[in-house]
C-alpha cells in the first residue's frame, strides 16, 4: 500500500513539473509572438503613413500609381515575410509545448 502510494505520489509530481514545463514553454513562445505581431504591426503603420504622406505630394497621376504601386509591392513583401517569421514561431512554440511530455508518450508506449 506505501509503495503504491508513493508511486502515485512520484507520478503526480512529474506530471505537475511536465505542465509547469510545458506552461513555461507556452508563455516565453506566446511572448515572442506577441512581440513579433506589435513589432509588424507598429513598422506596417509607420510604412501606409509614409506612403500616405508621398502621396499627399504628388502632383501627377503617373507618380500617384507609382507610388501606390512601389508601396503596395513592399506592404506585399513584409507580409508574406511576417507570416513566414510568424508561422516559425507557432512551430517552435508547438515544439517546445510538446518537448516535456515526450517521455510520458515514450514510457505509455
Amino acid at each position: 500500500m506505501v509503495k503504491s502510494f508513493e508511486d502515485l505520489q512520484q507520478v503526480g509530481k512529474e506530471n505537475v513539473d511536465l505542465a509547469v514545463k510545458a506552461f513555461g514553454a507556452v508563455s516565453s513562445k506566446a511572448q515572442a509572438i506577441a512581440s513579433e505581431v506589435a513589432d509588424y504591426s507598429r513598422k506596417s503603420f509607420e510604412d501606409s503613413t509614409a506612403a500616405f504622406e508621398k502621396l499627399l505630394g504628388v502632383r501627377s497621376l503617373d507618380k500617384a500609381i507609382e507610388v501606390q504601386t512601389d508601396y503596395a509591392k513592399t506592404a506585399y513583401e513584409g507580409f508574406v515575410s511576417q507570416a513566414n517569421k510568424i508561422s516559425s514561431l507557432y512551430v517552435d512554440l508547438a515544439r517546445e509545448t510538446y518537448k516535456p511530455f515526450e517521455n510520458l508518450v515514450a514510457k505509455v508506449k
